[in-house]
């Protein structure tokens, strides 16, 4: 069993890679500074390390202090509209961090590194699905960002003999393992339609009905989280010295904003109350995966990325977080099991 280092593991996506790799009989030490991060989502049996990414003296003492197998890298400023009116934050703490980490811990002597990248990083799409191979041209920091730590990653697989995974997420998704979204602000639209549905918001903005895409609104390829953790679990055994590979994880089906809410309607029979806004600085029309190479280089398929079974785990989340809290929702209607 190996012993891994997870940065941002207090977080939605690395707390749920965290217990799939306890699951294993995986040792998982977390490093987050929990400034978007959430100290309960630390699952139990992992130990927890309070401080920044970019912190040398801290990362260094523990690195060195036993032997890493690999790094899993979730750590990053990720809100994409945030990114385009303050570009400056996100290269500093997804870029500048970065670097630092990758220094740091290639001082200790670890080479596998498992990255969370993200669809963002391809931008305006020529053609969907798209594939590993499609022109990368970011439209917001966020994405550029993203992409500029993939790209030094392979000069760090080609320079120093790291094996590199790099996961482009569409769309993460869902709940698992008591883990749900839970941004400061809420930008996401699965749990902000979950939320307009339960009468904890007045309705669900859509940013532009405008685009070339069958309804006029934006398309997105939804793939649940646990499916997210089970790329990285497969990941692990595959890395190749000397090699950096970028995968895609996504269904390689998209759905549009109306189509979502249609089908929380349905899953929750609560109606979603909607207002179309303008676009929103930075929103491709369609982004839409093709899973093909994760699938056959992986044996990887998204078995629980249904779109009912997102949608019914993200409201039961939604929900026991808001009743732990002692809020009532809205009446009417229930998450499907």
């Amino acid at each position: 069993m190996a012993n891994i280092l997870v940065t941002g593991g207090a977080g939605y996506v690395g707390s749920v890679c965290c217990r799939r790799l306890l699951e294993l009989g995986h040792s998982v030490t977390i490093v987050d500074d929990l400034s978007t991060g959430h100290a309960d989502a630390v699952p139990s049996g992992a130990k927890f390390y309070r401080f920044s990414i970019d912190d040398r003296s801290h990362l260094s003492a523990l690195v060195q202090s036993q032997r890493f197998d690999a790094v899993f890298h979730f750590a990053a400023k990720a809100l994409i509209p945030e990114s385009v009116t303050n570009p400056g934050a996100f290269f500093d703490a997804n870029v500048r961090s970065g670097i630092s980490m990758l220094e740091t811990i290639r001082a200790a002597g670890i080479r596998r590194f498992v990255y969370s990248s993200s669809a963002a990083v391809y931008g305006t799409p020529e053609r969907t699905p798209i594939t590993e191979t499609h022109p990368k041209e970011p439209v917001n920091a966020y994405g550029e960002s993203k992409l500029m730590l993939e790209r030094a990653l392979e000069w760090y697989a080609r320079a120093y003999g790291w094996g590199v995974a790099s996961f482009r997420y569409f769309n993460a998704s869902g709940a698992a393992d008591g883990a749900g979204e839970a941004h400061d602000p809420e930008t996401h639209l699965i749990p902000l339609a979950l939320q307009a549905s339960m009468g904890l918001r007045e309705y669900l903005e859509i940013y532009g009905a405008d685009y070339p895409t069958p309804d006029g609104t934006c398309v997105r390829d939804y793939v649940h989280v646990l499916d997210i953790a089970d790329a990285h679990v497969r990941v692990f055994d595959r890395l190749q010295e000397g090699v950096a590979a970028a995968y895609n994880i996504g269904t390689g089906t998209g759905h549009t904003v109306r189509e979502i809410c249609s089908a929380i309607e349905r899953v929750t029979g609560r109606k979603v109350p909607v207002r179309v806004g303008p676009r929103r600085p930075g929103d491709p029309a369609v982004l839409c995966a093709s899973p093909k190479k994760i699938m056959e280089e992986l044996g990887w398929n998204p078995t629980h990325s249904s779109l009912e079974n997102i949608i019914a785990s993200a409201c039961q989340w939604q929900e026991s977080m808001l009743a732990s809290e002692g809020y009532q929702t809205q009446a009417g209607g229930q998450c499907a099991s």
